[in-house]
């Protein structure tokens, strides 16, 4: 319901190809008439295990049947077709092969199922060749010219994208994730906090009701699974879920729920002290008649992702978007354009903790056949850029479903019916190829407090990249003060805490130059706006020995202005320090004239010159020694002061 996976069965693919053309038998060598009475007894008997899906004991009748009569090719065929059923594409192709020398005319048209088991392999060169082999017959009809033209279509690319030498030297090999998470029935739709220690996952119980399931994290590995509490799972289909990066909001798929607007409508859950709560309909802007499924949550909670049916798409199932207001409610969703969407199916998106990544199912764009997986990456104006295929063997002749990613970009997790599934659909985890890698991703978390009363502060936390300006993240502290803000590596940032009635907090985060290995715990003091409460602004930069301002500075800048405009009577003063390095009164100079840039800055912007006023201390209230570069980076500093509230 969730997971749409199609395949074209294999055997029914062979039973067909006999239909495909006027076969000449007085030209061949294989004659079907002449075959051995008690083979063909066990063929019969083989095509009634099919019918009902009876595979392995089907193969084992029609080998009996080919020790009885070696030249009996429909046998091998249909050996192949049943190994194709079950993936075995190794074995079909080798009885496809068996086939091919009794009687290569013969075999001519069965070259299309053939070709896609040597597919399976990830053998497209031999594929290509043996499809060109089977569009060469005279009079293929329509059915079987759209089927072969396509697999030549998705054959061909497939082919060139085996020439990337990144995609040709990669190896996959997922693991299966074992007794304590994966059952006898499916397990499927993984969710992951940011720190890798929960999994949520979907599992059909009783081979028809969808619940919610966890697994955590442990020293042994990962714990037995069970049922998520509290009010979530029920006697309906509860699925394709996204748990929030803090694992305290769960929003899900509900299916013909009593109060639902369409066949599937998307819900939200909050972990409580008792569980999941009662789960709630998203409403009407996002749920419609039609059918909406398949949530991602962004990582600061301000973005939702999910795919909808809604008619004013590109055609079939598109990837929309819906942005949190400041009032709580999603907004109108907006379609995420020709870009990511087309006339096929668009699903099962998946936006990592970077905030910029965002990855997908499409059976629309050009792939190995059915639904492949892409990753998107978005823009500094939120546009996203062209897909990109995750390439072979992630994506495979077979229709892949959702995945996710750890937040270091490395590890993937994703549902399999391999040949090793514990039953129907197991969870599997991989190592992700480099090159459609997520940026490594770390978080910072921490509580929001009162300076004065130590209570925790609902707040906003706001994540800048300095030389874009792009708010990576923007998160609100839970009722408690703590929040969790994720940090992709590799640039560097502005920090800042925000709650009206106090100075905003200031922190400059530098990782452009280094990747660090471990996670950030920041506890935030916010000081009340009083008289002589004060604050270190540390995103404000000037130019080397010059009263200048470094156009970097403007983030934090806009940041108390936005402060004095919330706050129309404070005053403050503008407090310029300089390390101890040079003459004493050269650095009261430099201190005074960068304090003044600042009031300039914020008059510019229209705070009224009589709210400010400034002042240079050189080096004479060092905070830090002077005698290391670091003690000197911190005496070098631009400081607010509240001089009336």
């Amino acid at each position: 319901m969730y997971m749409q996976f199609r395949f074209i069965p294999m055997l029914l693919l062979f039973l067909s190809a006999i239909l495909l053309t006027a076969t000449n038998l007085n030209a061949q060598v294989y004659n079907p008439e002449k075959v051995n009475s008690k083979a063909l007894k066990l063929y019969q008997k083989a095509m009634e295990q099919a019918e009902e899906g009876l595979f392995p004991e089907g193969i084992k009748s029609l080998q009996d049947a080919v020790k009885i009569d070696p030249s009996f090719a429909d046998a091998w065929l249909s050996i192949a077709g049943m190994f194709g059923e079950l993936k075995n594409y190794e074995q079909a192709v080798l009885n496809y092969e068996k086939a091919k020398a009794i009687d290569s005319s013969y075999f001519r048209d069965y070259n299309l199922p053939y070709s896609i088991n040597l597919a399976g392999l990830g053998r497209f060169q031999d594929a290509l060749k043996a499809i060109h082999s089977f569009m060469t017959i005279n009079d293929l009809n329509e059915s079987s010219q759209r089927a072969s033209s396509y697999r030549r279509k998705t054959y061909q690319f497939a082919a060139e994208q085996a020439t990337d030498t990144a995609i040709s030297n990669y190896r996959f090999s997922p693991v299966n994730m074992g007794d304590s998470v994966n059952s006898i029935v499916s397990e499927y739709y993984p969710a992951l906090t940011i720190d890798n220690q929960q999994l949520v996952f979907t599992r059909r119980v009783g081979n028809r009701n969808e619940d919610f399931y966890e697994t955590r994290k442990t020293a042994e590995g990962w714990s037995l699974s069970k049922g998520l509490t509290g009010q979530i799972n029920s006697n309906l289909n509860e699925g394709a879920q996204s748990i929030s990066l803090d694992g305290k909001w769960l929003i899900f798929t509900g299916c013909n729920f009593p109060e639902g607007a369409g066949s599937c409508d998307l819900y939200i859950s909050y972990l409580t002290s008792e569980g999941w709560s009662e789960p709630q309909n998203l409403g009407n802007k996002i749920n419609t008649e039609f059918w909406e499924s398949a949530p991602s949550l962004s990582p600061d909670k301000r973005d939702l992702y999910f795919a909808s049916r809604r008619p004013d798409g590109f055609g079939g199932s598109d990837i929309w978007v819906s942005h949190r207001l400041p009032n709580g409610r999603w907004s109108e969703p907006e379609n995420l354009g020709p870009e990511i969407n087309t006339s096929g199916d668009e699903s099962c998106p998946f936006i990592h903790a970077d905030n910029q990544s965002l990855y997908f199912t499409s059976n629309g764009l050009t792939g190995y056949g059915g639904d492949d997986l892409f990753v998107a990456r978005k823009g500094p104006k939120g546009s996203f850029s062209l897909p990109r295929n995750l390439g072979y063997p992630i994506n495979t002749i077979e229709n892949e479903g959702s995945l996710v990613i750890t937040a270091d970009g490395t590890t993937a997790y994703y549902a399999s019916d391999r040949s090793d599934s514990k039953g129907g659909l197991d969870l599997y985890t991989f190592s992700l190829r480099e090159g459609v890698r997520p940026t490594k991703t770390l978080w910072i978390k921490g509580t929001v407090r009162d300076s004065k009363t130590q209570k925790g502060l609902p707040s906003a936390v706001e994540l800048t990249d300095i030389s874009t300006r792009q708010v990576i993240s923007l998160v609100e502290t839970d009722e408690t003060g703590n929040y969790i803000i994720t940090l992709p590596t590799g640039r560097d940032y502005v920090f800042n805490v925000n709650r009206k009635g106090y100075l905003f907090y200031s922190e400059n985060l530098q990782l452009s130059q280094r990747a660090p290995d471990s996670t950030y715990t920041i506890d935030i003091d916010l000081q009340p706006i009083t008289k002589d409460a004060s604050i270190v602004l540390k995103n404000i930069f000037y130019e080397s020995g010059s009263k200048e301002l470094n156009p970097s500075s403007e983030v934090e800048l806009d940041k108390l202005v936005e402060l004095m405009k919330e706050n129309p009577t404070l005053r403050i003063q503008i407090n310029g320090h300089t390390d101890a390095v040079g003459k004493a009164a050269d650095n009261l100079s430099l201190s005074n004239g960068r304090a003044q840039a600042v009031v300039d800055y914020l008059v510019k912007k229209g705070v009224q010159p009589a709210r400010l006023s400034f002042k240079g201390f050189g080096s004479t209230l060092p905070i830090a020694d002077n005698n290391t570069e670091e003690g000197r980076a911190k005496n070098r500093r631009t400081e607010v002061k509240v001089t009336s509230e």
